[in-house]
């Protein structure tokens, strides 16, 4: 992988973090978007060559934009971590209706931007990898969590179309479907997820950034279309 190029959005924290720093370590090049410039600064001051770009992953200028950093930079792109996301849920007499309108905005309409925006290059280029993060929740649906597990429903059956369009190409589409993982997307929440549902160990991004990694490493004629992970004390 070394010298490959790599696009991560929702790069300054938990799981995009994490996978900036297992491709860094594999000698991957990166183009980082956030929302947080202080941390991608911090990352870049760390890994020389990084480029990042700090905006509103909602903002079809703010995509267009990384997209452009990433090959001015370094000519070409060859993996595109699709991972920005925000999480909102509760009961029907409490939940935030702006903020699952906003939810689907980010989980939904800017990830299907991202997705069409970097398998329009990789068609012209002849191959590439789309990573998307979905989660467990794109498989089922758990209680008071079904706007979230909607948006990543619709993650699942876009990539699944989009696989299936470019099959018998060089063109690679990956989902990563993650269970709990302690990162900041559950920032909302009183009680903390892991302790509602008795997980003392819920998965690190780390965990999951190793599950990139194998999908990545997989030799040309190999695909991996899913990667399904749990935390061991979780049942759902």
């Amino acid at each position: 992988m070394n010298g490959k190029v790599a696009i991560i959005t929702g790069a300054s924290s938990g799981l995009g973090l994490a996978c900036a720093e297992a491709l860094a370590g594999e000698g991957v090049r990166l183009a980082l978007g956030g929302r947080r410039a202080d941390r991608l600064e911090a990352f870049a001051a760390r890994v020389p060559g990084t480029r990042t770009l700090a905006g509103d992953i909602t903002d079809p200028a703010a995509i267009d934009a990384l997209f452009a950093l990433a090959e001015e930079a370094f000519g070409s792109i060859d993996i595109v971590f699709n991972n920005a996301g925000y999480m909102t849920s509760g009961p029907i007499e409490e939940i935030d209706i702006d903020r699952v309108a906003a939810m689907v905005r980010i989980n939904v309409e800017a990830a299907y931007r991202v997705m069409y925006t970097a398998m329009k290059r990789f068609r012209r280029a002849g191959t590439g990898h789309l990573v998307n993060t979905s989660s467990i929740l794109g498989l089922k649906v758990g209680l008071e969590s079904g706007a979230y597990a909607g948006t990543k429903f619709a993650i699942e059956a876009l990539a699944e179309a989009l696989r299936m369009e470019v099959a018998r190409s060089d063109i690679r589409i990956t989902n990563l479907q993650p269970g709990l993982i302690a990162t900041e997307l559950h920032r909302e929440y009183e009680v903390p997820i892991a302790k509602q549902r008795s997980i003392d160990h819920p998965l690190q991004p780390a965990d999951v950034a190793q599950a990139l990694l194998f999908a990545l490493k997989q030799p040309p004629h190999v695909r991996v279309p899913a990667i399904l992970i749990s935390p061991g004390e979780s049942a759902l």
